[in-house]
C-alpha cells in the first residue's frame, strides 16, 4: 500500500519514554510543536507516527562499537558526559536511538510522499566516537549511510541551515564522495573549531533577511544543478531568528520562513525526496521558537499538497 499525500511526521518519544526532571526544559518545544499543529488543524492524530529505537547494526554504520556500548551501558566518562551537555541517563539514549530511527522512517516515506518530517532530530554535532552540543547520535548521518548501505540512494545532499556548524556531519563525510554536506551557519558561533564540510557559509555576525536569503538563493540551486542529488536531508534549525539566545544572526520570523519555503520549491522542483528535521531553536520566548518550527510544517504541507 503506498502512502500517498500525506505528511508523515515522526513524534519525538518524550511522551512514551519521560525523561527525568532535569532534562524536561530544554524538550518542551517538542512537546509543544505538535500539540500546537494538532490545535490548528494543521496535521491530525495519523500524521504522526512514534518510531521504534534504531538497530544497534544500523547505528554501527556511522558510530563506534565502542561508543554505542557506552550510552547504552551508561559508563559515558564525565569528560564525555560534559561534552555532550546532558548526564547520561537510560531513557535519553532511548529517546536518541528512537529519533534516529525516526530520520530512517522518515527517509522511507519522503520516498513516496516527496517529504517526511521529524519532530526533533538535527544532532549534527555528534561524531563516530562521541557526542557534543547536545547531540548524542548523528541521526542525518546514520540515515545517510543507511540509504547508501541499501542502495535506495547513490548521491546524498545535506542541507545544514542550523545556525551552528554540522561538525560532527562534516567530520563523518569527509572521504565519503556519494554524500555531500553544505552547511551555512554563524562564523563566529558554536562549534568554535569548525570542521570542513564539502562546502560552508561562514556567517558574519548580524546577518539579516537580506542577506541570508540572497546567499541562499545564489548557492543551493548551483549545487544542486551540480550534484543531482536523488536525496535530501534539511535541517531547518531557527536559532539564525534575531531573538535567539545565542545565535547572532538577525533573520526575522518572516526572514526563517522565507527560507523553508525557498527550499521546499527548490527541492520539489527538482524531484528530490526530503527528510526534515528541526534542529536548534533557543529564544528567550518559547512561542516564538514554536512558531518557528511550525511555520516549517504549515510550508511543507502546503508546498508539497499533503494532508
Amino acid at each position: 500500500m503506498r502512502h500517498q499525500k500525506k505528511l508523515y511526521i515522526a513524534f519525538d518519544p518524550i511522551y512514551a519514554h519521560p525523561l527525568p526532571e532535569g532534562h524536561r526544559f530544554p524538550m518542551l518545544k517538542y512537546e509543544l510543536i505538535p500539540a500546537q499543529l494538532l490545535y490548528e488543524g494543521t496535521i491530525t492524530k495519523e500524521n504522526l507516527f512514534v518510531p521504534k529505537p534504531c538497530e544497534d547494526e544500523v547505528i554501527l554504520l556511522t558510530h563506534s562499537k565502542e561508543y554505542l556500548d557506552k550510552l547504552k551501558n551508561q559508563t559515558l566518562s564525565a569528560r564525555e558526559q560534559r561534552h555532550i551537555g546532558f548526564p547520561q541517563s537510560p531513557e535519553l539514549t532511548l529517546r536518541e536511538l528512537t529519533i534516529t530511527q525516526g530520520a530512517i522512517d522518515c527517509s522511507n516515506y519522503a520516498f513516496e510522499n516527496g517529504i517526511a518530517m521529524n519532530v526533533a532530530g538535527g544532532t549534527h554535532h555528534a561524531f563516530a566516537d562521541r557526542g557534543e552540543g547536545f547531540c548524542l547520535l548523528n541521526d542525518f548521518a546514520v540515515a545517510a549511510n543507511n540509504l547508501l548501505y541499501q542502495d535506495i540512494a547513490r548521491k546524498i545532499l545535506i542541507i545544514d541551515l542550523d545556525v551552528h556548524q554540522g561538525n560532527g556531519t562534516a567530520k563523518l563525510f569527509e572521504n565519503e564522495k556519494r554524500v555531500f554536506t553544505f552547511s551555512m551557519h554563524g562564523r563566529h558561533n558554536y562549534p568554535f573549531h569548525k570542521e570542513k564540510s564539502d562546502f560552508d557559509i561562514d556567517l558574519e555576525d548580524g546577518t539579516d533577511d537580506i542577506l541570508y536569503l540572497e546567499l541562499l538563493k545564489e548557492n543551493l540551486p548551483v549545487l544542486i544543478e551540480k550534484l543531482k542529488p536523488d536525496f535530501a536531508f534539511y535541517l531547518s534549525g531557527v536559532d539564525i531568528l534575531n531573538t535567539d539566545k545565542f545565535g547572532k544572526l538577525r533573520v526575522s520570523l518572516k526572514g526563517c520562513a522565507a527560507r523553508d519555503e525557498f527550499v521546499f520549491s527548490t527541492l520539489k522542483q527538482n524531484k528530490i525526496p526530503c527528510t526534515i528535521a528541526m534542529g536548534g531553536g533557543y529564544s528567550e520566548d518559547i512561542k516564538i521558537i514554536v512558531e518557528a518550527h511550525c511555520n516549517t510544517f504549515r510550508i511543507a504541507k502546503d508546498i508539497y499538497e499533503l494532508h
